[in-house]
């Protein structure tokens, strides 16, 4: 690859990079619409892209086709999901598209460690409690791909399954993260039916369907 390419591939690299670092504080809306921008400026490497020691032959039809194929088929879903009010960056035609997807199951809302505290008393069984961020990629990959698995379903469909949502960063949401002593999303909290914290057993990142299934065993075996 001659100088030109190299420098679209670093530049197509730096962006992906900065969009990324800048998530945390950016609307979902706007995440997609960069990701967008992105994956359009990805597509457009192989185009500039020039084979060295073939007297700057381009990589050739099969480079511009993939190239073609990734703005096709990353940046127009990306931008739709982004006007049509999509939160999720892995799902962006969720809301306009009638393909099926697995979804997870549902949460109650808890906002303030009063609801958390009322609720847990009411349990009477192993509870969850989930933080949540529409910025925090790794909890969207947790929604799409683990707790929509079936068999994690399952077990969670035995469970009381609470979440907080710290998007908007409120004092309740600061004060329930430093009563956990989480610094942010995602992070996964177990209780057993008595209300108390299943010490040694919390999620922090992002966990596939198999290995999130062995903590919600352990929840699951915990005796009173």
């Amino acid at each position: 690859m001659d100088e030109r390419g190299e420098a679209a591939s670093s530049a197509c690299c730096l962006l992906g990079l900065a969009v990324w670092i800048i998530t945390p504080v950016i609307p979902v809306a706007v995440q997609m619409l960069l990701w967008a921008a992105a994956a359009d400026r990805v597509g457009r490497v192989p185009g500039r892209a020039r084979v060295a020691g073939q007297g700057g032959v381009g990589l050739g039809a099969a480079g511009q086709g993939g190239g073609r194929c990734s703005r096709c088929s990353s940046a127009p879903p990306q931008a739709v999901g982004a006007f049509s009010g999509a939160r999720d960056p892995l799902r962006p035609l969720a809301g306009v598209s009638r393909a099926r997807y697995d979804t997870a199951p549902p949460f109650e809302a808890i906002t303030t460690a009063a609801d958390l505290n009322a609720r847990l008393k009411t349990a009477g069984k192993a509870a969850m409690l989930d933080f949540y961020a529409d910025w925090c990629v790794s909890c969207k990959e947790m929604e799409r791909f683990t707790f929509s698995d079936p068999k994690v379903k399952a077990r969670l469909g035995q469970m009381v399954l609470l979440r907080v949502d710290v998007t908007a960063n409120t004092p309740d949401d600061k004060a329930l993260l430093k009563r956990f002593r989480l610094f942010g999303p995602p992070g996964i909290v177990f209780f057993d039916a008595n209300g108390r914290e299943i010490a040694g057993l919390r999620v922090i990142g992002y966990q596939p369907p198999e290995k999130f299934i062995q903590s919600l065993d352990v929840a699951a075996d915990v005796r009173l």
